[in-house]
């Protein structure tokens, strides 16, 4: 089998533009093999000849093995660490903020902080929201949720900046023109530069080492000097100064 995951990890580089290698292989291994079973499939040239051929297969993986999981202002008592650094660090620094949400998923990120600088009324900041999933990024686009993934979102929020329309919620266009959605893969695509603020969270916790201070490096390299790097819960830098970054606190980081 551990050839197999070797053919399969090289076909989805070059078929789909994914990198696998640096994906932690045990974790990896086991949801390759719990999607593919799921579609029939016994072997894994087979399973790369299926989701070739058919597309709802392709989307199925790619959603899969690219963990899309996510809800507005995600562990709240971190994004509000991260709210009160837009206001006491960024505002004060930098005009015209620009922020970047990696691995954006549906948008709840993004357009939660879309939503924070229209609550304390910030003009003029551009929020940049990536993915590497076409198809995750088309429903992000559409911005509908469901309850579960607004648990964090306060009655007066949900009221000013969404419409219910049957089990879904909608986001109003005033706070999704703020955001622009494009396709990006932290292991394979260049960076842009001169960001305020990088936000990329519960995903390098799936990298291997070498890959993940490999993307700490380039975030670092993204950001203007004094901007903010956004981690995830369970994804505290213990060397932060190796990357060039200071802690501000356990998951906010300022570029030095």
């Amino acid at each position: 089998m551990e050839l197999e995951f070797e053919f399969f990890k090289e076909w989805v580089k070059k078929k789909l533009k994914i990198d696998l290698h640096a994906y932690k292989e045990k974790q990896l291994h086991r949801r390759i093999a719990t999607v593919m079973q799921s579609a029939g499939c016994s072997d894994l040239r087979s399973y790369a000849a299926l989701i070739e051929k058919d597309e709802q297969v392709r989307r199925v993986f790619l959603d899969y093995i690219t963990i899309n999981v996510t809800e507005f202002f995600r562990n709240k008592e971190i994004f509000d660490e991260f709210e009160a650094a837009i206001n006491e660090v960024l505002i004060p620094r930098f005009k015209n903020i620009k922020i970047w949400s990696a691995a954006c998923s549906i948008g709840a990120e993004p357009y939660s902080v879309a939503m924070i600088m229209d609550r304390h009324n910030i003009k003029g900041a551009k929020i940049l929201a990536t993915d590497i999933d076409d198809t995750i990024l088309r429903r992000a686009k559409e911005a509908r949720f469901k309850d579960g993934e607004l648990k964090n979102v306060t009655e007066g929020e949900l009221s000013k900046y969404f419409k219910k329309t049957g089990s879904e919620y909608f986001l109003s266009e005033d706070i999704k023109k703020h955001v622009q959605f494009k396709k990006h893969d932290l292991l394979l695509d260049p960076y842009e530069k001169n960001f305020h603020a990088v936000i990329c969270r519960n995903v390098t916790i799936y990298f291997k080492n070498e890959a993940k201070n490999e993307v700490y490096q380039k975030i670092n390299e993204s950001l203007e000097k004094g901007g903010i790097f956004f981690t995830g819960a369970t994804e505290a830098i213990y060397n932060p100064a190796s990357f060039g970054f200071r802690k501000l606190s356990t998951f906010l980081y300022e570029k030095v």
